[in-house]
C-alpha cells in the first residue's frame, strides 16, 4: 500500500512565490494539511516544485489539489538518484478543478523529484496548489 514518502528531512524548493511573500504563499503551505493555505507561484511560463529526500524512495503516485483557474494543463514528473541528472518519468494532465487528483506512475526509486507545470490555465502562468503529496514506499 502506498503511503507518503515525505519526512522531516525532505527538502522542498519551488520556482517562485507570488510577490516573494513566503509568509502568505510559501512552499511550507503545500504540506500543512490546511484547506485555507496554499503555495502560489509568481507569474511565468514554467513553474516547478523540487523535492529532495534524505534516503531513496520508491515513488508510485502523486496527489495534488490545485485552485481552479490556476492549475496546469500539462505536468512533467522527473526524478533521479543523488548525483545524477533529472530524467523524465512521466507526463500527466490534471483537470482544471479544485478537487484532489491522484496520478499513478510506474514505480521509480529516486532521491530527487521535480514536478514541472507547463501550460497554466491562468493567462499569466501562475500556479496555486493547496495540497501536494508523494506516495510510495521508503527504502
Amino acid at each position: 500500500m502506498a503511503a507518503s514518502v515525505r519526512c522531516s528531512g525532505t527538502v522542498c524548493r519551488v520556482s517562485s512565490v507570488l510577490n516573494r511573500d513566503i509568509k502568505q504563499f510559501g512552499k511550507q503551505f503545500l504540506f500543512d494539511g490546511r484547506e485555507e493555505t496554499c503555495w502560489h507561484s509568481d507569474q511565468g511560463s514554467s513553474q516547478w516544485i523540487l523535492l529532495e529526500f534524505p534516503q531513496p524512495v520508491l515513488v508510485t503516485q502523486v496527489s495534488i489539489q490545485f485552485q481552479g483557474g490556476f492549475s496546469s494543463k500539462t505536468c512533467t514528473l522527473e526524478g533521479c538518484q543523488k548525483e545524477e541528472e533529472l530524467k523524465r518519468i512521466s507526463e500527466f494532465y490534471p483537470e482544471d478543478s479544485n478537487t484532489l487528483q491522484i496520478f499513478n506512475f510506474p514505480a521509480h526509486t529516486i532521491h530527487k523529484l521535480r514536478i514541472s507545470f507547463q501550460n497554466s490555465a491562468d493567462f499569466f502562468g501562475r500556479i496555486v496548489i493547496y495540497h501536494l503529496d508523494v506516495l510510495g514506499q521508503k527504502q
